[in-house]
């Protein structure tokens, strides 16, 4: 290999990642700039758990890493880059977690979930997308302003949605929001993290049992029904899925629900421009999620062999960040990249990760993000902001980048 190599750095000579939100605003842009030497497209950081990692930044290496073989999501493996401490590995932690494993063992899982996710079916879902919308909309609208864009409406959209498909009881939603809450907390204890993890498993375990017994007609049913009766599919690894889809099938689009309602607001041309025209409501969720990129913290990954990555050696037990956030704001790739453009034609973002690991629920984030902002433009086109905007509460405690309230009148 041709790449250059370095001496081994000192943590406490790096910058400690993740950096630090922007404290003016929350759409303010990362901090990165500030923090990293130069305009390198890799870099070294230090980790809060000890240790350092290559941060990758620029959008066309965040792909090579993303999508390199040479390159683990498996954070058991020894020197694997943590952002916080791991609780004692347990095998039914592990199984069914699929977005922490590697090829094959990844594809087995992901391709008995990729009928449910595909674009046509999430078309078929589309009617009660848009009823849950109106649903929430209603109430809102009947409980009269000023309201709290995310507990009415950013946060119960998607969370009725993904029980829905699911089979979750909807009045349950409290319970798993709130373990779901902990489970993305970066300053809770290991001990903390551990029980809302084993609350939830055993919650999904119970209804795993129950889809068993009583069938129905829903994503974990047919996972039952389809798998794990015919011995593809173990019941702790049916558990582990439903974990994973229900954390990730809420609190991601929740958050873009609230903060892109957030932009919107500051960009009352494209709102009312949404209003007019929902056609151009596929082009604005791709904007949205290239400029907001609400997995801040990026997507960390371990070297299993010597690779070289824009021109830098990487070794083996080596720990890399694939940075989304700085990617997506890649001047090389997108001209003016912190400025918020409908037109600028987003489509190459990595949102959502890229290669194999790229977020299977993307039809469906992309559906609902679509479909509430659209009825939120039309339904209140005097939708504004109930307090300055530079006191809009962020969450700052958490691996998923959002709104902690998003106080609104009409």
């Amino acid at each position: 290999m041709s790449g250059t190599t370095a001496t081994q750095p000192t943590p406490a000579d790096l910058p400690l990642f993740p950096f630090p939100e922007p404290v003016a605003h929350p759409l303010d842009p990362p901090a990165y700039r500030d923090l990293l030497s130069g305009e390198a497209p890799i870099t070294r950081v230090a980790l809060p758990t000890g240790g350092w990692a290559w941060l990758v930044t620029r959008l066309a290496e965040v792909r090579e890493v993303l999508r390199h073989p040479a390159f683990s999501a498996d954070i058991a493996k020894p020197g694997f880059p943590l952002l916080r401490p791991l609780p004692r590995p347990r095998d039914r932690d592990r199984a069914g977690l699929f977005i922490r494993m590697d090829p094959p063992e990844h594809g087995r899982y992901r391709r008995m979930l990729t009928p449910e996710f595909m674009i046509k079916s999430i078309r078929r879902l589309e009617p009660l997308i848009q009823q849950t919308v109106d649903r929430f909309l209603d109430d809102m609208v009947a409980a009269g302003p000023p309201a709290d864009l995310v507990d009415a409406y950013a946060l119960p959209v998607p969370s009725l949605v993904i029980c829905h498909l699911l089979g979750v009881p909807y009045e349950d939603h409290c319970f798993f929001q709130s373990r779901s809450r902990v489970l993305l907390n970066s300053s809770v204890s290991v001990e903390e993290a551990q029980g809302a993890a084993d609350e939830l498993r055993d919650y999904l375990s119970r209804l795993v049992t129950a889809k068993q017994r009583d069938g129905g007609d829903d994503l974990l049913a047919r996972l039952v029904a389809g798998r794990l009766r015919g011995g593809a599919l173990t019941h702790d690894e049916a558990v582990g899925m439903a974990v994973l889809l229900l954390v990730a099938g809420h609190e991601t689009t929740a958050n873009m629900i609230g903060l892109s309602t957030l932009v919107l607001l500051r960009h009352p041309d494209q709102y009312a421009a949404l209003r007019d025209d929902p056609g151009r409501a596929p082009a604005l969720v791709e904007e949205l999620l290239r400029y907001l990129t609400i997995v801040r913290t990026g997507l960390p990954r371990l070297a299993l062999a010597d690779v070289e990555i824009g021109g830098t050696r990487i070794r083996a037990g080596e720990g890399v960040i694939a940075l989304l956030s700085v990617a997506n704001r890649d001047e090389g790739a997108f001209a003016d990249a912190d400025r918020f453009d409908v037109d600028r034609g987003a489509h190459q973002h990595v949102a959502f990760g890229f290669g194999v690991h790229q977020c299977i629920g993307q039809p469906l984030a992309r559906a609902e993000l679509r479909i509430a902002l659209v009825a939120l433009a039309e339904r209140l086109p005097a939708l504004r902001l109930a307090i300055p905007d530079d006191e809009v509460p962020l969450r700052r405690d958490s691996f998923i980048y959002g709104l902690q309230r998003l106080p609104v009148t009409w």
